[in-house]
């Protein structure tokens, strides 16, 4: 492995994935739809009063992006994260060009840390762009007011958006390990439909079992338990240990997924 071919890799795949319908998509839905949501919020008197911070996104904007953040960790995350993983080497499969991709001076070991590099990237700009979006719109359309914190504390919105910032960069790990858990079914089946389909079955699956009474240990062993650790921000006094444990959970699935995924690729017959 050699960081020009990594490189080189990583360059042609974002130049694959800027001319794709679909990546272009999410990216502009990303952007677009927490406007849409602050909008509808403040022509409209009822507030989704079921979810955390869902009373307040009326009285403050800065509710926003916690509101948005509570939503897309159950069901936006895991699609972001698999669109592009779930696809990356499957596509390859698809259309028969892993030989002329071997043929290029590229080893199996730079197509596959470049391929993975970018995969993780576009979940990184996808959720990035939704957060930047979300407080934009909050603060454009409801503004910056105060907010009541999970203690009943009533925080300035300065240090507020600092805590937001924070609880969405909290979610990365997570991401990063469903998009390397998309790469594993990638390379596994082959198939770009089961590479996006079975993440997305489950982390539903992992979110199904959160909220039932099953042992703590296989809950706090699931990927999804990093889109909710953010809560510990919003607290009074805050507490951290629940990022600290899913980060390290999700690094264990990251290291584990794409071992499993690499070794698979260097001993499959392609061509090359």
């Amino acid at each position: 492995m050699t960081l020009r071919g990594v490189s080189a890799v990583m360059s042609v795949e974002w130049s694959k994935l800027a001319a794709q319908i679909k990546t272009r998509t999410v990216l502009a839905a990303c952007v677009a739809s927490p406007f849409v949501f602050a909008v509808a919020m403040r022509v409209q008197s009822n507030v989704p009063t079921d979810t955390l911070f869902g009373r307040a996104v009326t009285e403050s904007g800065v509710a926003v992006p916690l509101v948005v953040l509570g939503f897309a960790a159950l069901w936006v995350f895991p699609i972001v994260a698999s669109i592009v993983g779930g696809d990356v080497f499957a596509a390859e499969d698809r259309y028969g060009t892993w030989p002329t991709l071997l043929m290029r001076s590229r080893t199996r070991a730079d197509i596959f840390a470049g391929k993975v590099l970018a995969a993780l990237a576009f979940s990184v700009l996808a959720i990035v762009l939704l957060a930047a979006s979300s407080v934009a719109a909050g603060v454009l359309v409801i503004g910056r007011q105060p907010l009541i914190d999970l203690s009943g504390v009533l925080r300035p919105p300065g240090p507020v958006l600092v805590r937001v910032a924070l609880a969405w960069a909290s979610v990365l790990p997570s991401a990063a390990g469903f998009t390397a858990l998309a790469v594993l079914a990638s390379v596994a089946t082959r198939s770009s439909a089961a590479g996006i389909g079975l993440p997305v079955v489950a982390a539903l699956t992992m979110q199904l079992y959160a909220m039932v009474d099953g042992p703590e240990l296989i809950r706090r062993s699931l990927i999804t338990s990093g889109f909710g650790a953010w809560h510990g921000l919003l607290a009074e006094p805050s507490y951290y240990a629940p990022i600290a444990h899913a980060a390290i959970v999700s690094g264990l699935y990251l290291v584990v997924c794409l071992t499993i995924a690499y070794r698979m690729l260097q001993h499959r017959d392609i061509g090359g």
